[in-house]
């Protein structure tokens, strides 16, 4: 089989986005003649059919779905490598993509990013940071997305390396005037009752929330999705609904939002994060770096806190 060549698995993907090739031909500013040559090319190279025909367009068949899904990644990574390259000719000695959970940019590993970037024998490097769900952080670099990820260590590795970063503990949040205020702790079971917002479903804590539920043999009421933590924390404070959230992204807008935290009596209740890579001896210098400096200030966390 001859090389795959980024122009035409670019087309493709366009087309499948579109479900139409001449609306793929606008976006890309190309006759759809020469798309579909391109894409008769392609099956014809591949011994398969990618597309299928329909009155209002086309639609990828089973194998073009899985050309789709393994193009977006090719693209992807061709583009952040000439990204990466473009940072070199400019003089970067260094660059590290890193996929982090929503937890973690919420708590301390911006802070600890930062501390690296400031060492004087680090200014030649870069650090490129995306949020994403826990799951995808440990699939983005299985696929080569990104050298390093963190987040909670409880999800599925993927055959990656985890090394222990630092921790946090999930607490139940309500507003100040909520009927569950101002309790020591509370068991998980006793929230049931109450209404909560959350965020989406494939998210690490509500999947963890709903399993815990189920056990329970109870479903938790839902009455609002939102997109951030800080959406969660301000939907609470409206005293709409309650959360679980961890108590370091909360504690410092308590006042603010007229918060109150609670603790939950659960053994889940507090997570660890971990620092996932492919494989420690094969990442480049400036990687090995940030993951070295990241492990030692989680380290020197948890001797502050056993102490």
């Amino acid at each position: 089989m001859r090389d795959l060549d980024l122009t035409t698995l670019r087309l493709f993907v366009a087309v499948c986005e579109t479900r139409n090739i001449a609306r793929a031909g606008e976006r890309e500013s190309l006759a759809g003649s020469a798309i579909s040559k391109r894409l008769a090319q392609l099956e014809d190279m591949l011994g398969t059919r990618l597309l299928v025909r329909r009155r209002r367009g086309v639609e990828p068949t089973p194998a073009g779905e899985t050309l789709l899904e393994h193009a977006r990644i090719l693209l992807g990574n061709a583009e952040r490598l000439a990204h990466d390259m473009g940072s070199f000719a400019a003089g970067v000695k260094g660059q590290v993509r890193l996929l982090a959970s929503a937890s973690a940019l919420a708590e301390s590993l911006p802070d600890d990013v930062a501390a690296f970037l400031r060492m004087p024998e680090h200014a030649a490097i870069q650090v490129h940071i995306e949020e994403r769900s826990s799951n995808d952080v440990v699939r983005g670099v299985r696929d080569g997305i990104a050298a390093v990820g963190i987040c909670w260590d409880a999800v599925p590795r993927l055959g990656l390396a985890c090394q222990p970063y630092r921790s946090d503990h999930l607490v139940l949040v309500t507003h100040r005037d909520h009927p569950l205020a101002g309790r020591p702790s509370v068991r998980f079971a006793q929230t049931l009752e109450h209404e909560f917002v959350g965020l989406p479903a494939n998210s690490a804590v509500p999947l963890m929330l709903h399993r815990a539920a189920a056990e329970l043999g109870k479903a938790m009421r839902v009455r609002v999705v939102v997109t951030s933590l800080d959406a969660v924390q301000r939907v609470v404070g409206a005293n709409l609904a309650v959360s679980v959230i961890p108590r370091e992204v909360a504690a410092p807008s308590m006042a603010e939002r007229k918060l109150c935290l609670v603790d939950l009596d659960e053994p889940w209740a507090e997570r660890r994060f971990g620092i996932y890579v492919r494989d420690p001896a094969s990442l480049s210098p400036a990687a090995a770096l940030l993951v070295q400096h990241l492990q030692a200030v989680a380290q020197q966390a948890a001797g502050r806190a056993a102490h």
